[in-house]
């Protein structure tokens, strides 16, 4: 089936001066198009995620303001042990907290007790920066090909932008507990996550997403659920050697909420993918206002999913992830 969404090729501003969201900003792109400035205060909602995948460990490094408070995360699983470390700064009002509606480029920061992030766009890629909590991180990710940036509305007052880049190679160095760990490109793989928009309070969501190399092509699955469900949009794609396919159809997922090892299966129209978990991370917050519930199952990805043009690409034994998030925020 054709897409419902247009395909955006100029930059376009995603609200209206009003702060709702500008009708011809709904759509999809293949690189970052949308400025993104939101008016008001306490429903914004803005982050930059960056997810990391190496042969001896998985990094996820979070920057995000809420309006009422910034929440920013390093989080490190070693593959071969399963210890997992955490580090959370909850910051009232966002304090020390950079993440710009201006972009690409995008320079955010982080700074609280003990934790310091830096993200840094060149015209090359992006530039990644972390300590905090016995953790080091000086990595550098190249931009190579195309990414996913889509706009999901709710309401005229309620919408939000995504950009999700996937399978992007990375390199430098990750420091744990003093031991540098050499990080080589074309063996690690990372994954943006960049969100910008104006959310309801309550929200449930699905994601997830794989990288590697199959058959001598590096594939990107990027799949959502959810949230998005009745918007007419989705954050869907499979990407082939930076080819981003759009995958207009919401996908059903299936997983068993009392055992989240348990294989995971996402199926659409055109992809049937499932997710065989090698740890699962669970994951609580509870701050008044502010909470969450994350269910984050990393493993291996198997299945198949189709181009533009019908080729259907098999993507077996990419590494990655598939979560279910609760949030009250």
């Amino acid at each position: 089936m054709p897409s419902p969404l247009v395909e955006l090729t100029e930059s376009i501003e995603l609200c209206l001066p009003d702060g709702r969201v500008n009708p011809r900003a709904i759509g999809y792109s293949r690189r970052p198009l949308h400025r993104t400035h939101l008016t008001g205060w306490g429903r914004n909602k803005r982050w930059e995620y960056w997810g990391i995948v190496t042969p001896t460990h998985i990094l996820g490094l979070t920057i995000s303001n809420l309006d009422y408070a910034a929440v920013h995360q390093i989080y490190l699983l070693d593959r071969a042990s399963g210890r997992e470390r955490e580090l959370d700064r909850l910051v009232p009002l966002g304090r020390g907290t950079v993440l710009p509606d201006d972009g690409p480029p995008v320079h955010a920061r982080a700074t609280a007790r003990g934790l310091r992030i830096e993200l840094d766009d060149t015209d090359t890629g992006t530039r990644i920066v972390a300590t905090g909590g016995g953790v080091d991180v000086e990595l550098v990710s190249p931009r190579e090909g195309d990414c996913l940036g889509v706009v999901v509305p709710w309401s005229e007052r309620r919408f939000q932008y995504t950009v999700k880049a996937v399978a992007r190679p990375i390199g430098g160095a990750l420091t744990v507990d003093g031991q540098r760990i050499a990080v080589a490109a074309g063996q690690a793989w990372a994954v943006l996550d960049r969100g910008r928009g104006r959310w309801p309070y309550r929200i449930t969501w699905n994601w997830g997403a794989g990288s590697g190399v199959v058959d001598g092509k590096r594939i990107g699955l990027q799949l959502g659920g959810t949230w998005t469900a009745g918007t007419g949009s989705t954050e869907c794609a499979l990407f082939v050697d930076g080819r981003m396919h759009y995958l207009p159809d919401e996908p059903t997922w299936t997983y068993d909420p009392h055992d989240w090892s348990k294989p995971w299966h996402v199926r659409g129209a055109r992809v049937d993918a499932t997710l065989v978990p090698f740890h699962v991370r669970a994951a609580r917050v509870n701050a008044l206002v502010i909470a969450n519930t994350t269910h984050q199952a990393f493993g291996v990805w198997h299945g198949w999913a189709t181009t533009d043009d019908g080729t259907r690409v098999p993507f077996e034994g990419l590494v990655g992830w598939a979560e279910e998030v609760r949030n009250r925020w």
